[in-house]
């Protein structure tokens, strides 16, 4: 019988002994309760209690996920899309998870459900689909501040989703085509402009360089014959200064030999005749003879008569006719106007 006690009592130590030992994971807390009142918060590891008068409560405190179900919201500009969203959270006090809320999890969703209703409701359609960020901060914000006090901080919120209706979603595709076909239609446009503003300003540099060339052409061509005229010139000036200078030599010459040969009044006289011819020929429209032709003629009759008689040594005046003296004729020749006939 002692043996049986005995072995009872090992039990019941040993229940005892299990239900005191608590073991807390490191995500976790411990909130310990004696008898009905919050006695403190245990640490991740090995804690007992005092089993029936001490109760342990696991608070994981992870971060949680609370999926907000779909609703529908009306805009400001009085369009009913439907919204969903998640909410990360993570505990921070759990005596206050517990004991300040009763269902945390209700909670939140209806919190975030009402703010992202009242969200949703001061935007405009366009507006909303384009400012998811800006509508997560904001509702993080509201259920941050509002969930301070159950000891849980919000960590971020994600807009999932927001569906327009389906005249509304028809409406926006359309719109979007439309606006993708006007966006080709300038960027073709634009095209067009800068292919055209290409090519004219290719015409623009082919016009420059095809007159530049031109110019360049007229200026080697005129520096060209300004060359050849100013090499003709002075050819045309050298060929008339050789020519005078030979001229020149053989009157020269010519008068020294008539000089030396002490030729008479006749030589002389054929001499002037052979100059007027020369003169004559020349292509002036004017001919100058001298107001003594006449007797010039008389003299050359009377040089004729002369050697038709064979008399060599003196030549005789004819008919009365002075011998003409070729100093006087050549002085006739270069005496003014007024004193020479013309014809």
């Amino acid at each position: 019988m002692p043996q049986i006690v005995i072995a009872v009592i090992v039990i019941v130590l040993v229940l005892v002994l299990v239900r005191a030992v608590r073991i807390v994971r490191p995500y976790q807390r411990g909130l310990v309760e004696r008898l009905g009142r919050y006695k403190d918060t245990r640490s991740p590891g090995f804690n007992l209690i005092i089993p029936a008068v001490d109760t342990l409560q696991l608070i994981d405190m992870r971060e949680q996920v609370v999926d907000v179900p779909p609703q529908e919201v009306i805009t400001e500009d009085n369009v009913v899309v439907s919204v969903d969203a998640v909410v990360y959270y993570e505990a921070t006090d759990p005596q206050r998870l517990v004991y300040n809320v009763a269902d945390f999890l209700t909670a939140i969703t209806k919190l975030a459900q009402t703010n992202l209703r009242n969200l949703i409701g001061d935007l405009e359609l366009d507006k909303a689909l384009t400012s998811r960020d800006e509508i997560n901060t904001r509702l993080r914000e509201v259920l941050d501040e509002a969930t301070d006090k159950w000891g849980v901080r919000v960590v971020r919120v994600e807009i999932q989703r927001i569906d327009p209706p389906a005249e509304v979603v028809d409406a926006m595709h359309a719109q979007m085509r439309a606006e993708r076909d006007r966006r080709a239609t300038v960027t073709e446009a634009n095209g067009y402009r800068e292919a055209a503003i290409a090519r004219a300003n290719g015409e623009k540099e082919a016009s420059i360089l095809a007159a530049e060339g031109r110019k360049q052409a007229a200026i080697l061509d005129s520096e060209g014959e300004a060359h050849a005229i100013e090499l003709r010139a002075e050819a045309d000036k050298l060929r008339l200064q050789r020519t005078g200078e030979g001229a020149g030599e053989g009157a020269k010459a010519r008068l020294l030999g008539i000089r030396e040969a002490a030729a008479d009044q006749a030589v002389l006289t054929v001499e002037y005749l052979a100059a007027l011819e020369k003169i004559g020929d020349g292509r002036a429209t004017k001919l100058v003879i001298p107001a003594e032709f006449g007797g010039l003629l008389g003299t050359l009759k009377a040089m004729t008569e002369v050697v038709q008689d064979g008399d060599t040594d003196e030549v005789r005046p004819r008919d009365g006719l002075p011998i003409p003296d070729p100093s006087e004729r050549v002085d006739d020749l270069a005496a003014p106007p007024d004193t020479r006939d013309r014809w």
